[in-house]
């Protein structure tokens, strides 16, 4: 059962080069530019990253010297992660 999702026209007023860069994003994801614009909107407010995830994000940023994987890691992968 499909659901249909109501909609209404907006108006916005965008500077040239944002526009353009929206219709070049949008054709290389091959989306329209409203696609795209509300795909952008949804994630924006309703995909926040969680506290685990920040502090990750806020290592990498502080350039904390990340352990490295290796083959030996890989191949016991599972063995692995229970020891993070």
């Amino acid at each position: 059962m499909a659901t249909i999702t109501k909609r209404r026209a907006a108006s916005f007023r965008l500077p040239n080069y944002l526009l353009e860069g929206l219709k070049i994003e949008a054709k290389r994801q091959h989306r329209s530019v409203n696609n795209l614009v509300e795909f952008v909107l949804l994630n924006s407010l309703f995909h926040k990253p969680n506290a685990e995830t920040l502090e990750a994000m806020a290592e990498c940023k502080a350039d904390v010297e990340l352990e490295e994987l290796t083959d030996e890691n890989i191949d016991h992968l599972e063995e692995y992660i229970r020891s993070l």
